[in-house]
């Protein structure tokens, strides 16, 4: 005979299950899945930064921004806001050797970019992108040249990107 609590808490799962895809099913299929050149490495968003600050496009004519949906899974954003967080981290380093040069305009059309596509749901990306392209390792601000190059990019970024 079937204990009375493992009928219960038997119900009460699939209560829950039933409840939690009603409100998945809820959402526009269209508005919570990246085109799949989203899932690029961190290599495959720099390759495409590389045009910075012409529009940029990852493979089958993406442009990054279009890699933000409104209601984005948890897993696809993890998955591609951790291929974006290494691309800033790795042009970081590049633009804190080089504050002029073309990885700090590539820094920032990413940033622009991704500032272009966010919804409320992306806010901690942002923040950590943001982080991740302002990091010194001295802690302190960087240099004026680096705020025009980045700027530059950051303008270009939210335009086409």
């Amino acid at each position: 005979m079937p204990n009375r609590f493992s009928v219960a808490s038997g119900v009460v799962v699939a209560t829950a299950i039933a409840a939690v895809l009603g409100v998945a099913g809820c959402g526009n299929k269209q508005d919570d899945t990246a085109p799949a050149a989203c899932l690029a490495t961190a290599n495959g968003y720099q390759r495409a930064l590389q045009s910075a600050p012409g529009a940029v496009r990852l493979p089958g004519g993406v442009a990054i921004s279009d890699c933000l949906m409104p209601n984005q899974s948890g897993g696809q954003l993890a998955s591609v806001g951790h291929s974006m967080v290494i691309a800033a981290s790795r042009l970081n380093v590049a633009a804190r050797r080089d504050p002029a040069g073309a990885a700090t305009v590539q820094l920032g059309y990413l940033l622009g970019a991704v500032a272009k596509g966010a919804d409320p749901i992306h806010t901690d990306l942002v923040r950590r992108l943001n982080a991740a392209a302002r990091f010194s390792q001295t802690g302190g601000t960087l240099p004026a040249s680096f705020e025009r190059a980045f700027g530059r990019g950051y303008a270009a970024g939210h335009q086409s990107g």
